[in-house]
């Protein structure tokens, strides 16, 4: 299974954007520009840069957006907020807003070491497409882990308006489909459609 593994400070100071959500990540820019920031950029570095940000907000390999991309252009809404959507409720990503984790990379480990259930089963896969209505919990043992106590009890996670919490049962449910106003991302997803468009 492919991962992103190279250093997430470095390619959120590439990117002019914190993709990670740590407080520190674009300590080091200072004011100053990103990677390239004096430079003129054309229309398809512009289009690929918006294309790296979704890659790196969501965790996912050029192969997996590129299916992901394929699933929103026969959806009934607009490509672009159709492929937002389907990455959002990936199960990885849930378990990030839901707070069991700090990072979208320590989501995936938790979800692929087996410490999710959805709907009382356990789920193992990463890329497994939540519905709306299914229910996010850690199972009993691991309930009692003080990492994922602390991740979520101190609420380092978004308050999402299309997830709602029971902190007494470890657990969250998706209460209905996200809108794209409300995702807690900075990119421009047009740009990337017509990127993967020509």
């Amino acid at each position: 299974m492919a991962t992103r593994r190279e250093p997430r400070f470095k390619l959120c100071r590439r990117l002019g954007v914190n993709i990670c959500g740590h407080p520190k990540a674009l300590k080091r820019l200072d004011g100053k520009k990103p990677a390239r920031g004096g430079q003129k950029v054309s229309e398809y570095g512009l289009q690929l840069l918006e294309k790296q940000k979704i890659k790196a907000y969501y965790g996912i390999m050029e192969r997996q957006f590129a299916r992901y991309f394929e699933m929103a252009k026969k959806s009934a809404d607009m490509t672009g907020a159709a492929l937002l959507k389907a990455l959002e409720c990936r199960l990885d990503n849930l378990v990030y807003r839901i707070g069991f984790a700090r990072s979208i990379r320590q989501a995936r480990q938790i979800v692929t070491h087996g410490h999710v259930l959805v709907n009382g089963r356990k789920v193992d896969i990463p890329s497994y497409g939540v519905q709306v209505g299914d229910v996010i919990a850690l199972k009993e043992k691991s309930r009692t882990n003080s990492v994922f106590q602390g991740n979520f009890e101190g609420l380092v996670s978004f308050n999402v308006p299309y997830i709602e919490k029971n902190k007494e049962q470890f657990s969250a449910k998706l209460a209905r489909e996200p809108q794209r106003s409300e995702l807690p991302i900075d990119v421009n997803e047009i740009l990337a459609v017509e990127l993967y468009s020509k």
